[in-house]
Order: C-alpha cells, then structure tokens, then sequence
C-alpha cells in the first residue's frame, strides 16, 4: 500500500502525516508513507488545498486533517 501525505510543511500538514504514521503502525498494514511538499506534485493529484492523504493514488481527504478513525477505516 502507498500512501502520500501531500502538504508544503504546515503545522495542519505535519499532524496529518503523524496521525496517518500512528494509523499505520496501529493497523499493523504494510504501507510506504511519503511526505510530498512540491507545489506541483500536489497540484498533479487535483488537490489546491492542503493537508490531504492520497492512498494508493485515491485522494481520500482534501484540506484538512483526517481522524485516526478515518485512516484506519482507509487501511483496510
């Protein structure tokens, strides 16, 4: 599984790519998490609002930070 959390380094941005981390690790899945903060990669995915999280090219949540609930439910 692939996951991407696209953001340019905002404080939102860093707490997204923490609770998807920690959503990880919990649900034991074996997943690549990639941080992506280049304008133009984020733009590629359709997204124009930060913080989102791409899993395996399926963009699952735009502009703000998902619930670890949320994730988790993703993972599966």
């Amino acid at each position: 599984m692939e996951i991407k959390v696209l953001g340019p380094g905002c404080a939102k941005c860093k707490e997204a790519e923490k609770v998807v981390l920690e959503a990880v690790k919990e649900s034991g899945v074996d997943a690549t998490v990639e941080k992506i903060a280049d304008f133009q990669q984020i733009a590629g995915f359709g997204v124009f609002s930060t913080p989102a999280v791409v899993i395996d090219g399926e963009v699952k949540v735009v502009g703000k930070v998902p619930s670890k609930a949320d994730v988790l439910s993703w993972l599966k």
